[in-house]
């Protein structure tokens, strides 16, 4: 069995958990005895049995792979719909249905909602990820699969510390993740916070108001920039 991996972000612009999850899918499926590849879009003598896309699938893409016989899974981090509210995800149920009755469907496809229906299986990170793709995007039940995360073998085998006084945030710098909230409410609740990663840009508003409240609450927050070698973020 091939299975090609494909993802439409490269890392070297967006670093983050996407890419520790596809680099620890690819070494499991290995240890599996499963041969890999990444999807070579000049290759056009590439063969497969599965695509394993990360992130939604286009699903004029999708509907490709199946012409040629293959499988097709997809894994989709849905990080900023599950911090959303449930109206939130009403109004968004909604207007899904919405604009699939008043729009062309030459229009709606760009959107590539589709791609959860008729996708082999959907792989989710939780039971509110899992949810999301049925109720949002109509994903079948029983094709929709959660594989919770797992944890790196550097971190199970590092050696035993005693517990410090920090709380340890290891997140990209992005409003997805809410860094700044939580910076917000360490400072509040006077716990102290140790934040570890980068934004995707320096420049980035969000990345700017973090550095002011860091800045603003010292004492409290401390933030040192990302920590690349897995064995000393262990």
């Amino acid at each position: 069995m091939r299975v090609l991996l494909n993802c439409h972000v490269p890392f070297a612009l967006a670093h983050g958990g996407a890419q520790i999850q596809i680099e620890q899918t690819w070494r499991a499926l290995e240890r599996a005895g499963v041969e890999v590849e990444p999807l070579r879009w000049w290759d056009d003598k590439q063969t497969g049995d599965i695509l394993h896309h990360f992130g939604r699938l286009p699903t004029p893409t999708l509907q490709l792979a199946r012409e040629k016989g293959m499988k097709v899974v997809l894994f989709d981090l849905l990080t900023e719909h599950g911090s959303r509210s449930r109206g939130r995800h009403l109004f968004h149920k909604t207007m899904i249905r919405v604009l699939r009755r008043v729009l062309p469907r030459s229009f709606t496809l760009s959107f590539n909602w589709d791609s959860y229906r008729l996708t082999d299986a959907c792989v989710a990170l939780t039971p509110v990820e899992g949810e999301l793709m049925k109720e949002l995007f109509g994903a079948p039940a029983e094709r929709v699969h959660v594989v919770p995360n797992g944890v790196e073998d550097v971190f199970l085998e590092s050696r035993a510390a005693e517990r410090g006084k920090w709380l340890v945030c290891t997140a990209t710098i992005t409003q997805r993740k809410r860094v700044v909230e939580l910076a917000d409410a360490a400072a509040v609740a006077q716990t102290p916070l140790w934040i570890v990663g980068k934004p995707y840009s320096e420049t980035d508003p969000y990345a700017t108001r973090f550095h002011e409240v860091v800045r603003a609450h010292s004492a409290v927050l401390r933030y040192e920039g990302p920590v690349t070698d897995r064995s000393k973020m262990a």
